[in-house]
């Protein structure tokens, strides 16, 4: 599988490259974040919320299946399951809803948290269980700022954390700097292009924090 980010909550998963291989894109963004993005071919893409930094469904080539909602899905083998969560604190009440998606590929479970906000119940901890690669927001401001990402992250145990939704240069709005998660997190960062990984690649024991390049 190779995972290959895009910046912001944007990410290509690949099963595999060549014709024949399939590809999933999570919330793509419009230009008005300031963030441009490459051109894009999927046969999938989910959508956590309706805000336009995560919802451009027309920069997306092809015919894709729109996951936008709740619910499973089975696609050209690829499984995903979207979870209601909070875009907020407050149940909804700022920022309205979020979908967390859990996704197998390759038999590997990855796990997109959108812009979720919040520590999560026992109702959605239980659907991430397993988690083998979370992608979590750490930015603040409208999603987990770093303290509370580390406490979902101390919830899910993944085996690998790829964070998104932070500060960059050309970003139109305020997020915090991604040290300032790395340093509440604790672990040394391996920094990677894109990943390519295998299921008997996932770390056996000690949880590893992997930045990719944007």
């Amino acid at each position: 599988m190779i995972i290959t980010w895009l910046g912001h909550s944007c990410f290509k998963l690949q099963d595999k490259t060549g014709a024949d291989g399939v590809t999933l894109i999570t919330d793509p963004y419009s230009k008005d974040t300031g963030l441009k993005l490459p051109s894009l071919d999927a046969d999938l893409v989910t959508i956590s919320h309706d805000h336009e930094d995560h919802n451009n469904v027309a920069a997306v080539k092809g015919s894709p299946l729109v996951i936008d909602c709740a619910g499973e899905y089975d696609v050209k083998g690829i499984f995903v399951e979207g979870i209601d969560s909070f875009h907020d604190q407050v149940k909804g009440k700022e920022r309205g809803g979020n979908v967390i998606y859990r996704m197998e590929i390759e038999d590997i479970s990855i796990a997109h948290l959108g812009d979720l906000a919040h520590t999560l119940d026992d109702s959605e901890l239980e659907k991430l269980a397993g988690t083998d690669i979370l992608l979590i927001p750490v930015g603040g401001n409208y999603t987990l700022d770093a303290k509370r990402a580390v406490e979902v992250i101390s919830q899910i145990e993944p085996r690998i954390v790829i964070p998104m939704h932070y500060r960059h240069p050309d970003l139109k709005f305020e997020l915090d700097d991604l040290d300032k998660f790395v340093k509440e997190l604790g672990l040394k960062p391996t920094y990677e292009e894109k990943l390519k990984i295998s299921k008997k690649d996932l770390p056996a024991e000690e949880m590893e924090l992997v930045i990719l390049s944007f």
